[in-house]
């Protein structure tokens, strides 16, 4: 019975991670790579245009804009309200070309333990999923979340899992690492440490 539910629980991980976001429902972020049409003018059709890490974007008669933290459709009808002074009756389409990624690591009591680039969403369900879930010997209660700054978050993947507590399900930014504890080690005398001095020495090095 134990192990039937421990295999239930990482298919459940991984079918959360792969549920696709609709593109109306994603929320716009730096990096994103998009395409703006307005139907029947060429000459205001950008094919390719990333989003500027100050979060903006540039289009013609218009010129800057905010992107980031906007909904597709938002951007389009925050860019067909601006046109209006320009043309007539424009009809803006905004399709997302490609997602921006973010690199994580994933170890400890996980079934593949490495890096990994993660697309559309970034949580910690996201990063479990991409490392096929953890293993029977994962202290669930005791996943960490470590941040590029040595500092950490601490989360129960059961209350996650189990009840829906979606604030456990933290976001995660570049260069975060995951890491699910094994019973009976002890995560911040036995495993913190290296981590922190890890960091310190890629902040040198950098």
């Amino acid at each position: 019975m134990k192990r039937l539910l421990i295999v239930i629980s990482c298919f459940l991980v991984i079918l959360v991670c792969t549920t696709p976001v609709l593109a109306e429902d994603y929320i716009l972020c730096v990096g994103d790579v998009l395409e703006i049409s307005v139907y029947g003018y060429e000459e205001l059709q950008l094919k390719q245009v990333s989003i500027r890490p100050d979060g903006k974007l540039a289009f013609p008669l218009v010129g800057e804009m905010q992107a980031a933290g906007k909904k597709p459709v938002e951007l389009s009808t925050q860019l067909t309200e601006a046109l209006v002074r320009y043309v007539k009756n424009p009809q803006v389409i905004v399709n997302i070309i490609k997602y921006h990624t973010i690199r994580v690591y994933v170890l400890g009591e996980v079934n593949r333990p490495g890096m990994y680039e993660l697309e559309k969403q970034h949580n910690l369900l996201d990063a479990l999923g991409v490392a096929g879930g953890y293993t029977k010997y994962a202290l669930r209660k005791g996943v960490y979340v470590v941040r590029t700054t040595g500092k950490y978050q601490t989360v129960n993947l059961d209350r996650l899992l189990k009840k829906g507590d979606l604030t456990q399900n933290l976001s995660l930014t570049e260069g975060d690492l995951v890491y699910l504890n094994k019973n009976g080690i002890s995560f911040l005398n036995d495993i913190l440490p290296y981590l922190g001095a890890a960091y310190q020495i890629k902040t040198l090095i950098e």
